[in-house]
């Protein structure tokens, strides 16, 4: 990936997400695509004869984190191209599946917002199947009167340069099991503070015993008409749980969205995790979209 393919892919990604109202790659993928330098990252670009620009992109994200190998697969096609030429998808997820192959193989997640039959049809005939699937939840703002009753949280902003060991350690031991979010170091935190979107005020934290006992990291989708305010992270380090924190944090969390100026807060959760579901739809959240993963497990090639 050279630099001019790195800006052509950029104005294929801004065109896709102007259409489709959602960005095509996950912010992991969309980082290491513009920043580039990670080792285990591969971007594949489409182009066609008579076009001066890409007609789809698919990245791969290899992810040592998980035994035996594990890669995260996305691919985007111009919205143009798509009732033109739907093989172009196909094309670009089986050269990807190619790389693994050639990588010595491993577990693939094919993560696809908003799918239409059209991506079951190229995961079938990937070899992929049906996997997770991930809630986008949203609700109005402000939060008037919680359900619950629960009481406000004291919580602090994020301070750079002072607070991003501590909050590691949280992170890590919170989203342990977590392929994406558990295991960050101190350069993918500071990569995201170096973001345009990053706001250490909306980064809350709740200090109880003289220790970090959980944190609500919001997120403002500008972009997004009208702006979204994303619940982007939120974790209690596992010494704190039970005492009802989540709740109140992401309480604070909708709050400061409102206090913004931002009158839609939305999250995403696993579909699966039952007791995240049922809390979110207690505090007035319904589902807008469904993120789906494909996955399968792939074959190293014959190197004889």
């Amino acid at each position: 990936m050279g630099r001019a393919d790195i800006e052509a892919v950029s104005e294929l990604l801004a065109v896709a997400a102007a259409v489709d109202h959602h960005h095509p790659l996950d912010e992991h993928a969309w980082l290491d695509l513009v920043q580039g330098g990670r080792e285990g990252v591969a971007g594949l670009v489409a182009w066609e004869e008579g076009h001066g620009h890409p007609v789809g992109y698919a990245q791969l994200s290899r992810e040592p984190r998980r035994p035996g190998g594990s890669w995260g697969l996305e691919f985007v096609v111009d919205p143009h191209h798509r009732d033109h030429d739907p093989e172009v998808g196909l094309r670009l997820v089986e050269a990807a599946l190619d790389v693994v192959r050639a990588e010595g193989g491993g577990h693939v997640h094919l993560w696809v917002p908003k799918p239409t039959p059209l991506h079951d049809r190229i995961a079938a005939s990937a070899g992929l199947r049906r996997g997770r699937q991930l809630l986008q939840m949203r609700r109005p703002l402000p939060v008037e009167d919680d359900p619950a009753g629960a009481e406000p949280l004291p919580v602090r902003p994020f301070v750079p340069g002072l607070d991003e060991e501590r909050w590691l350690v949280v992170n890590n031991r919170a989203f342990r099991w977590h392929e994406e979010q558990g295991g960050w170091d101190l350069d993918t935190l500071e990569r995201r503070e170096e973001q345009d979107w990053f706001d250490p005020a909306g980064f809350l934290l709740h200090d109880r015993n003289s220790r970090l006992a959980g944190f609500c990291w919001t997120k403002v989708h500008r972009e997004h008409d009208p702006p979204l305010g994303e619940i982007y992270v939120i974790a209690v380090d596992p010494d704190f749980q039970g005492l009802g924190l989540g709740r109140r944090l992401v309480l604070a969390g909708l709050d400061w969205l409102w206090r913004t100026g931002v009158a839609i807060g939305m999250l995403y959760v696993d579909r699966d995790n039952g007791p995240a579901v049922r809390l979110y739809r207690s505090m007035g959240f319904t589902v807008d979209h469904v993120d789906q993963a494909y996955t399968g497990d792939i074959i190293a090639s014959d190197v004889n």
